[in-house]
């Protein structure tokens, strides 16, 4: 990257002088495409051939090298055989071009040679602070009226707007671009990243932060690079900048689990996917599954004002379609508005008889456009109504046109959010241009229109949401649990049997339950009555991670005589299923009846750092795999989402005449995690199951817990 990085940026997505190196005269070819998308598209700055084989190329004088160009350049666009890429890279570098756009594929994507070519092109860029894109990319379109530059081999040059997509995927990113060509859909950047040698898609976000076109961002991701610096920066501009931008992604490819991740739930249960569903929640990031979701999503927020709330409502002339955006709004968080008295009082003064004044309002079939107009104007007025949905049927009596400006007036007046769904295949284009020129966006179907107006409430609750810190608590003895640590990493162990696990837990402020080990049976009853009855035996083996497996276990022990029985039973029971294991003793536990069991986790991923799971405990984490996941470090406001994610929160809130459990309890132990995460980075993976969480003001317990260590040499 050039030494200002800003600079670097501007200057390759803004070009003042652009060289293609590698323009072909032949028809068909890449070369050829690429140069007449900048030629012919309008460019306004000054393109130069580079082709030591032709004296010109679409009647413009061609160049042997990039160093015959007597003038300066910005921006050099490559379409060389990969072998070749290096050389013109150090040619362009002596030349003092800043940017490239390495459009040449046989790289790290097919691997062998090609990844070492790959190394070698990334060397030159960072010693000469090459601004470079890709390789193996479609490359970069910039439709702002002072640039118009198309560097790429699509087909077309997308209209200008104000919506900007990065693409890791060079065809998708022309599937896209023809996508949003069919729908009318303007952008303002396009970049395809390719195999990102140098720039990532964090970088080029910094450069589309501060873009005055963009107002809107999307993504389609295979993988980030830099998960860290991706999360700080696209948390600023979802939610913390003046101008806040919508980011939408489209993460696609999933990674194998680790071979050890059955050591503990969270590890089983921890694969890519869901490391980034919990990054983009933590970042304000919407992620959706296709592309015509994602333009459909941005179109929303890209041209129509942020609603206040999730409080819609619904206009149409025909009840199916009023009862389908009713469902589709309900079934994606919405909200359907209860209007005033005076709304309906003037609803029903001015429509007929036959027409629904209640939300949603129904016009009935032979409304037209003056019967639109004052539905919405009263609507609209509305402070209970926070956005709009107008449904339009095709009817003999309905001018569509007529009632597409109907539309747009009444979203122009009262601005706020209006979508438009008018359902209609034939003699709609008159209407539909009526909208685009409104900025109305249009969908075909009222479940398309609800969702994306779903996805508009969604990010604002982002945007509005209360800002917590990342709190650290002052009573933790971390020399206590470096101790436990050290003393196990002494005797070569990568895991902590629970008397270990649980003085870890301690040293960090969790609410442990009372245990200690004992060493024979007699130790084992002297524990009990010192901890008082009843109590619970668990195995203590630095070769056994899971002690229900090997009978290792025994519950509510309310007298000596049981607590000796239950000793020999498990150490007897262990010594025929797992003859080989040290038996270090039982650990004698306390025994708390009732609460609800949950899980918390950790999961030190490779890419992405420590990830924290919550989830409800026991078997049911293993049946039902109702969890959720977040990056340490993580703020109180993401400890209490974490809760409120999962699909069983219910049972915490109260079911059924149950009280409300301590959820405060459960997002003090979440912080405390969190904080551990971060300091104690020989643990590899940690689960709490179950942590016991009793009546709202009770507290929870730790009642079992697991930690495996990073093995000896291991990466941080």
């Amino acid at each position: 990257m050039p030494k200002d990085e800003k600079e670097g940026l501007r200057r390759l997505l803004s070009p003042r002088s652009v060289a293609v190196i590698g323009a072909s005269t032949r028809a068909g070819s890449v070369g050829r495409a690429v140069f007449a998308n900048i030629l012919l598209g309008d460019y306004q700055g000054i393109v130069y051939p580079v082709n030591p084989k032709a004296k010109s190329i679409l009647g413009v004088r061609a160049y042997p090298s990039v160093q015959e160009i007597p003038d300066e350049v910005d921006l050099a666009v490559v379409i060389v055989p990969a072998p070749v890429v290096p050389q013109v890279l150090e040619e362009c570098a002596r030349k003092g071009i800043p940017g490239a756009v390495v459009l040449s594929a046989g790289f790290k994507e097919v691997g062998g040679e090609g990844l070492k070519l790959e190394e070698r092109l990334r060397a030159i860029a960072r010693e000469h602070d090459i601004a470079l894109v890709g390789p193996n990319c479609l490359g970069i379109i910039n439709t702002d009226p002072q640039v118009r530059l198309n560097a790429t081999f699509a087909r077309s040059m997308p209209p200008p707007g104000n919506i900007a997509f990065i693409s890791q995927s060079g065809a998708v990113g022309v599937a896209a671009l023809e996508y949003a060509e069919s729908q009318h859909i303007g952008i303002s950047k396009f970049v395809s990243i390719g195999n990102k040698a140098v720039l990532n898609e964090t970088h080029l976000l910094a450069a589309l932060r501060d873009d005055p076109h963009t107002d809107v961002i999307l993504l389609y991701v295979e993988n980030l690079d830099d998960p860290k610096g991706f999360l700080d920066l696209a948390r600023e501009i979802t939610g913390e900048l003046p101008q806040k931008k919508p980011i939408l992604a489209i993460k696609s490819g999933r990674t194998r689990e680790g071979a050890r991740a059955a050591a503990s739930h969270t590890g089983a249960l921890a694969g890519s996917d869901e490391v980034y569903d919990a990054l983009f929640h933590q970042c304000g990031v919407l992620r959706v599954e296709t592309i015509e979701e994602l333009f459909e999503y941005a179109q929303a927020l890209a041209q129509q004002p942020a609603p206040r709330g999730d409080r819609v409502a619904i206009v149409t002339n025909a009840g199916g379609p009023g009862i389908m955006a009713t469902d589709a709004c309900v079934r994606h968080g919405l909200k359907l508005a209860r209007f005033s008295e005076e709304t309906t009082r003037k609803l029903q003064e001015g429509l007929p008889p036959t027409a629904s004044v209640r939300n949603p309002v129904d016009l009935i079939g032979d409304a037209q456009e003056d019967r639109y107009a004052y539905a919405l104007g009263w609507v609209l007025r509305d402070e209970s109504v926070d956005s709009a949905i107008v449904i339009c049927t095709p009817q003999m009596m309905a001018d569509l046109t007529a009632i597409a400006r109907t539309i747009a007036d009444a979203a122009r007046e009262h601005q706020k959010p209006v979508l438009a769904c008018l359902m209609a295949l034939e003699e709609i284009g008159e209407a539909l241009k009526v909208l685009e020129e409104a900025r109305v966006p249009h969908y075909r179907f009222p479940e398309d229109a609800a969702r994306a107006l779903a996805e508009m409430a969604r990010y604002m609750s982002w945007v509005n949401r209360p800002r917590t810190p990342v709190r650290t608590f002052d009573d933790v003895d971390r020399e206590a649990a470096r101790t436990v640590l050290e003393k196990a990493q002494a005797d070569g162990r990568t895991f902590l049997p629970e008397p270990e696990a649980h003085a870890i837990l301690r040293a960090y402020g969790f609410p442990v339950l009372r245990g200690e080990l004992a060493a024979d049976e007699d130790e084992a009853v002297r524990v009990a009555e010192r901890i008082g009855y009843p109590v619970v035996l668990k195995i203590v083996s630095p070769q056994i991670v899971h002690k229900f497996d090997v009978g290792g276990v025994r519950l509510r022990l309310e007298d000596e005589a049981a607590v000796r029985e239950a000793y020999r039973g498990i150490v007897q029971s262990v010594r025929e299923r797992k003859p080989d294991a040290e038996i270090w003793g039982v650990f004698v536990q306390e025994f708390v009846p009732g609460g609800v069991e949950t899980i918390l986790g950790l999961k030190r991923d490779p890419h992405f750092g420590p990830l924290l799971m919550f989830g409800l405990g026991g078997v049911y984490v293993e049946v039902l795999r109702d969890v959720t996941f977040r990056i340490a470090p993580i703020r109180e406001l993401g400890a209490y989402r974490m809760i409120e994610g999962i699909r069983a929160h219910r049972l915490l809130e109260g079911f059924r005449g149950q009280p409300p459990r301590d959820t405060d309890a459960i997002a003090e132990c979440l912080l405390r995690l969190s904080q551990l995460a971060i300091e104690l980075e020989e643990i590899e993976e940690l689960d709490i199951n179950p942590l016991m969480v009793f009546e709202e003001g009770a507290g929870a317990r730790v009642v079992d817990a697991r930690i495996l260590l990073r093995e000896s040499g291991s990466p941080r």
